[in-house]
């Protein structure tokens, strides 16, 4: 099957066809710009919409710490990826499709138009040809014409007796020469002919099909380059399927993760205020005051002198009580909203927050002994080494130092008795509930934020607290066990290690990191045989080891 032989004589149908078939891959151009468009918009609102819900995480107080919450934001991640994914298939798209399409129809027009343009000067010599050979035809006849005429007149002067011989002659000589430019117009007509003929036989056989073949090799190449587009279109956006069903699997992980026991703990922790229940009130009897007069037959036990109790006191130490239910004390709004022990907090919610401040404390600490100790390192350096630097000029910053950590070292254990003497209270509270419990007493007094009351009515007795127990803590810290590996690091030089405490190495040897460069230079490291040592950083490439993802921690 071939154009040049099935469509020898539709060159102007042909001409339409291919341009049908550039404008139909300029069609699907348009629609895969549109599509990556429609991608490209939908993955920006996705992440216009994750960026709407997220959490604004200006402080750790408002980080999210339900597990229904921590889902969801765990979600929210996922399809900020999903957005990503989208995202990435509007690129391939865009690279693999839209701008191959664009470059190849660019290219097709430019080759289609240079077929065409052969295609057309072959027909214009062929029809260069047929005229010429039409021309030769029309002289060749109308010199027949001219010849048949010359012979009638020298017929007929031939014939008449009255013309003379010089006629006759000069008639005979006009139809040697109109026969003789018959004879030429003859052979010309012939020769024009058969070049025409020839031609002819060349631009139906050989010239047109060739341009035809062109042609329909180019629109098959355009309809393969189109299925090839459509495959690249599906492509795109299976390769990102993986991707997409791990982001839809993490979605489905994060909707597993909730957890309703967790989420009601957390609901405890938060709002637990740490006081008892009220207690039972006291039956008041007011028919005291009435005497009945018995009868002298009526047989009655004595009754014993109940002490008169003043309903007024009575009233108003209840009232006095009611602020457990909701209504703060007097006492907390004179210490104001927030003191520095929280005591202005309920008795749980005090000992979390400064369980809370002891841990920041100690975190602060750990800082400050590190950076001591590498401030104490570096200047034995120094004394070690003096052209590496004064070892005086670091004794301002060791003295600051100092007096940082023991101040920390003051305010932690201040706080330690603050917590030391709320957990004491909550643990009176806890044994005194158990016992009321068990009991059944009644009257039980209730107890106050500052103590508790007795179980006389009239009298109040506060229950003293223990006494703060103080935490020692050490400047120095005893490593029984030894330190883990960071990571590992490689000896870009030799060095020595002549000076207390470093540790000598060679070039190209490998060695375990178990302590980070602190700013001062050195490295701490440990061969294979577990013998330790600082060696200067500058002379290692060290590589640490560290996660890719960290844990999410409930508070």
């Amino acid at each position: 099957m071939s154009w040049g032989t099935e469509l020898w004589d539709q060159f102007d149908n042909l001409e339409k066809h291919t341009q049908w078939g550039l404008d139909f891959l300029d069609k699907y151009a348009k629609f895969v710009k549109e599509r990556l468009e429609i991608e490209q918009n939908y993955a920006k609102q996705l992440r216009n919409l994750v960026k709407k819900f997220c959490p604004k995480r200006s402080s750790k107080e408002e980080e999210p710490r339900f597990t229904s919450c921590i889902a969801f934001y765990n979600i929210l991640n996922e399809l900020n990826d999903y957005a990503g994914q989208r995202e990435v298939v509007a690129e391939e798209i865009g690279h693999r499709v839209y701008a191959e399409i664009m470059k190849y129809s660019y290219e097709l027009k430019a080759e289609r138009k240079s077929h065409l343009q052969e295609g057309r000067r072959a027909q214009q010599y062929l029809e260069m040809c047929m005229k010429q050979m039409d021309s030769s035809k029309k002289k060749f006849e109308r010199e027949c014409r001219e010849a048949e005429k010359a012979q009638q007149t020298y017929e007929r002067l031939d014939n008449d007796a009255n013309a003379t011989k010089s006629d006759v002659e000069k008639a005979k000589q006009q139809l040697n020469l109109r026969t003789h430019m018959a004879d030429e117009s003859k052979n010309e007509y012939a020769a024009q002919l058969q070049n025409y003929n020839a031609e002819q036989h060349k631009h139906f056989y050989i010239v047109i099909p060739q341009v035809y073949k062109h042609l329909q090799e180019m629109d098959e190449r355009r309809t393969v380059k189109l299925s090839e587009c459509y495959k690249g279109f599906a492509d795109a956006e299976r390769k990102v399927i993986p991707i997409i069903s791990k982001c839809l699997e993490g979605m489905v992980q994060a909707a597993k993760s909730v957890d309703e026991r967790r989420d009601s703990q957390i609901v405890v922790d938060c709002f637990k205020s740490g006081f008892e229940p009220p207690g039972d009130y006291p039956f008041e009897d007011y028919s005291q005051h009435i005497y009945r007069t018995v009868s002298d037959g009526t047989i009655s036990t004595p009754k014993p002198e109940v002490t008169r109790i003043d309903p007024k006191i009575t009233m108003g130490k209840a009232k006095g009580k009611l602020w457990l239910f909701g209504k703060k004390p007097k006492w907390s709004l004179r210490m104001g909203p927030a003191l520095e022990d929280f005591s202005h907090l309920p008795p749980e919610q005090r000992r979390k927050k400064l369980q809370q401040r002891i841990d920041e404390l100690n975190r602060e600490l750990q800082k400050e002994i590190d950076q001591k100790e590498a401030l104490n390192k570096m200047k034995d350096v120094y004394e070690k080494s003096p052209q590496m630097g004064d070892p005086s000029s670091l004794q301002p910053k060791i003295a600051e130092t100092m007096s940082n950590i023991e101040k920390l070292r003051t305010e932690i254990q201040k706080n330690e008795a603050w917590l030391s003497e709320v957990e004491g209270k909550v643990s009176q509270r806890s044994e005194r509930r158990h016992s009321a419990e068990a009991n059944h007493l009644v009257a039980q007094g209730r107890e106050s934020p500052e103590g508790s009351y007795t179980e006389d009515a009239n009298q109040e007795g506060r229950i003293q607290t223990q006494p703060p127990v103080h935490t020692e803590f050490d400047d120095e810290f005893d490593d029984d066990d030894p330190l883990p590996a960071i990571g590992h690091c490689k000896a870009i030089y030799p060095f020595d290690g002549n000076n207390e405490g470093t540790l000598a190495m060679k070039e190209g040897e490998v060695m375990y990191i178990i302590e980070e460069d602190k700013g001062d230079g050195w490295t701490r490291a440990r061969r294979q045989n577990g013998e330790e040592g600082y060696v200067p950083t500058s002379y290692i490439d060290v590589t640490l080891e560290k996660n890719s993802k960290g844990a999410v921690t409930y508070i």
